[in-house]
């Protein structure tokens, strides 16, 4: 019996060795991770001064899902507070109190928009910079001049607190988290793009739906998010998903009301700011939507 005890009690012990050798493991390579420069050679973009151009930059802001972690005044705003994923709020991007932009030059938010990088050269956090180094030079330029131009808001950030998840990711699969780690920085230069209903338009735009619904768009589990998030939609028109079985109509009207055609509610991890689009965007996505080939949910 003695024996047994000391057979259970050293086997418990080395497990615990094991798990606090794991976690430390997981948080230092969590903090090279973080640590980690990436030098970027920025290829300048004009930025526009017109009032049409700034309103197009304040549409996408809108509508890209800026608001969803800079909150509605771009001071900040709360992404994830959750035991496993850590803590996270958006910085603020005005040139009040706590701005993390308020000495940025213009390449400056070049690098951080288009190449997920910090003034600082450390790839940002949770920063979606692989679906935004799609955008044209003028839409960039546009986003650029409308965020310069927001009024200045006294926000500090609240600190960064990694969760054990966040910290295995970081660890084992950095590029989830950390954009600047998977994005192509030396051939990024987007071609300017008409913007019209077709699937091309559509491609353009989708590209802002990639960090949830994953490259080929079809849904599934969301990597940046706690685990009690659910999967995301499958957008491609495999028959199990809702696109095989919605009209143009309903697709829009689920966009722009946050409600399905039977009537139920989507769930609010889905940013309600994406139904701002105008319809052309959303006539661009579906149409594109529709043009993907059938895939399960979930298999990207």
């Amino acid at each position: 019996m003695q024996k047994a005890f000391k057979i259970i009690l050293g086997t418990l012990f080395g497990l615990v060795v094991l798990i606090a050798g794991l976690g430390f493991l997981a948080r230092y390579r969590s903090q090279v991770a973080l640590k980690k420069t990436y030098p970027v050679a920025v290829r300048p973009v004009v930025i526009p001064t017109s009032a049409a151009a700034l309103r197009q930059g304040r549409h996408i802001a809108e509508t890209r899902g800026c608001n969803h972690c800079h909150g509605e005044d771009y001071a900040g705003g709360k992404v994830v507070e959750d035991g496993a994923m850590g803590r996270l709020y958006g910085s603020n991007l005005t040139k009040g109190k706590g701005s993390s932009t308020s000495a940025f030059t213009d390449e400056d938010w070049v690098r951080a928009i288009r190449h997920g990088v910090g003034k600082d050269g450390h790839g940002l956090f949770v920063m979606p910079a692989v679906e935004y180094s799609h955008f044209s030079d003028e839409d960039l330029g546009a986003v650029i001049a409308y965020m310069k131009s927001v009024p200045p808001v006294d926000r500090e950030r609240v600190a960064t607190a990694y969760g054990p998840i966040s910290q295995i990711l970081l660890a084992l699969s950095p590029e989830k988290l950390i954009a600047a780690a998977v994005i192509d920085h030396a051939n990024l230069a987007p071609a300017s793009i008409t913007k019209a209903a077709t699937a091309e338009y559509g491609r353009y735009v989708a590209a802002s739906c990639m960090g949830c619904h994953g490259p080929n768009f079809s849904g599934g589990k969301i990597a940046i998010g706690p685990p009690d998030w659910p999967m995301a939609a499958n957008l491609t028109p495999h028959p199990e998903g809702h696109l095989a079985k919605w009209t143009e109509q309903d697709f829009i009207t689920a966009m722009r009301t946050a409600k399905r055609p039977d009537g139920t509610t989507l769930n609010p991890v889905m940013p309600i700011a994406f139904g701002g689009m105008d319809d052309i965007e959303l006539k661009a996505l579906w149409v594109f939507f529709k043009t993907l080939p059938p895939a399960v949910q979930g298999v990207r």
